[in-house]
């Protein structure tokens, strides 16, 4: 006798302009896992369609998101996957290496996938430490989990829970060799309490996300290495104020669109990587609620190149003209009027 249950986890867009690193938006794109629990066998049948089916690994031992399940699951003292455990099959709607949170998803789909497993019942806190150990930046992960429009931080932790915290991701998910089985690498560090708290911001239901996805891939490491590492007073505070503007401002009904577009200007990451998504800087001036009513704002999705723009009517033509304008950097590009949406679920 087989039964099953499916877990599905929001695409994700960080950094919405000025909150970087520090906010996120849950978006209606899905990983879904469709789980198969039946005879005894040996390792779970990996199956993978959608997005990136080419690319992703079906060895449970090489494939993030078994990966990650196997971490939680030898966390609690069970040392392999359950013999029961028959196929995984995934679905995947985000694209990789665009800015929209698919290494997020992952993750958090192989946290849930862990504590299903195991019958763990973590709670939602404990499923966030869980994910921070590996995904570091809480912005993703946070929003994928809680859903909506959040904001996150690492909580400062006393000196050993902070050096447990900070073990190299190396150490928690381990490449396992070839050869690898139950007994390689059973001692994982386990996470500290606490390690991240966040906030669900309001969000005015009538905007939605225009997501303008270039035909290219842009890490997020190549996204970082053009940060510089330090920042004038001047460009902080910049950010500062508009982000203790936006997080009320995208809330509040009607949406103004003239407090909006500007709270949503960023001088921490964008400018820093124009020179890696041509057409950025002309999107960012050009198109504005003037020439484009209905807009709000727009924004790079996390660290790119997908382009953000929240607006409340005529998507299609602000995804036209931030079409036409990539194109004449000979860029094509896919768009998508998404919704904010809900955290991630596990269905029995």
């Amino acid at each position: 006798m087989t039964n099953s249950f499916m877990i599905r986890v929001p695409a994700t867009s960080a950094n919405i302009g000025p909150g970087f690193d520090v906010v996120g938006l849950s978006l209606s794109l899905y990983l879904t896992i469709t789980v198969t629990i039946g005879e005894p066998s040996a390792l779970p049948v990996i199956t993978y369609s959608g997005e990136g089916a080419d690319e992703v690994p079906l060895d449970p031992y090489r494939n993030l998101m078994t990966r990650v399940a196997l971490y939680v699951l030898r966390c609690n003292d069970h040392r392999s996957f359950p013999p029961d455990l028959v196929s995984i099959h995934c679905d995947n709607q985000i694209p990789f290496g665009r800015g929209l949170g698919s290494s997020g998803a992952a993750v958090i789909a192989g946290v849930l996938l862990g504590n299903s497993l195991g019958k763990l019942n973590l709670s939602r806190e404990r499923i966030l430490d869980y994910a921070l150990m590996v995904e570091r930046h809480p912005d993703n992960v946070t929003a994928a989990l809680v859903g909506g429009f959040v904001g996150s931080y690492l909580r400062e932790l006393d000196p050993q829970a902070t050096e447990a915290a900070q073990v190299p991701l190396a150490e928690v998910l381990p490449e396992y060799p070839p050869d690898a089985g139950e007994d390689w690498g059973l001692s994982p560090p386990i996470p500290p309490l606490g390690i991240g708290h966040y906030v669900q911001f309001k969000w005015n239901s009538s905007i939605k996300a225009v997501a303008i996805i270039p035909r290219f891939e842009l890490s997020t490491a190549k996204a970082r290495a053009v940060l510089p590492d330090s920042y004038s007073r001047k460009d902080l505070v910049f950010n500062m104020q508009r982000l203790a503007v936006l997080t009320t401002a995208l809330g509040q009904t009607p949406p103004d669109p003239e407090l909006i577009f500007e709270a949503m200007k960023d001088r921490v990451h964008q400018p820093y990587r124009k020179t890696l998504i041509p057409g950025l800087p002309a999107v960012t001036s050009l198109i504005t609620p003037a020439s484009h009513p209905g807009l709000l704002g727009i924004c790079l999705s996390g660290a790119g190149p997908t382009i953000l723009a929240l607006a409340t009517h005529n998507f299609e033509s602000i995804a036209g003209k931030i079409q036409e304008i990539f194109r004449q950097e000979q860029i094509e590009v896919d768009w998508k009027i998404l919704e904010v949406a809900e955290g991630s679920t596990v269905d029995y």
